[in-house]
């Protein structure tokens, strides 16, 4: 089971380059088919390039960081 610290510990790695860009990540939900469930706030909330940063950044990094993880995703 994935718990919501190891999961906001990854967030605050990442979150100054998001922060840097005008955007920011909030933590939604952990699904118990290890989905987590983000929200893109700020300048990600409406940048094209958002999917890009939360598949390429996001989630390649939470996947390092937690192998469980299946899938990050914007709700």
């Amino acid at each position: 089971m994935i718990n919501r610290e190891q999961v906001e510990a990854v967030l605050d790695k990442i979150r100054p380059a998001i922060q840097s860009d005008g955007g920011d990540v909030d933590l939604i939900n952990i699904r118990e088919d290890n989905v987590i469930e983000v929200r893109l706030k700020g300048a990600c909330g409406t940048c094209p390039m958002a999917t890009l940063t939360l598949k390429a950044g996001i989630e390649r990094v939470m996947k390092e960081e937690i192998p469980e993880v299946v899938e990050v995703i914007n709700v």
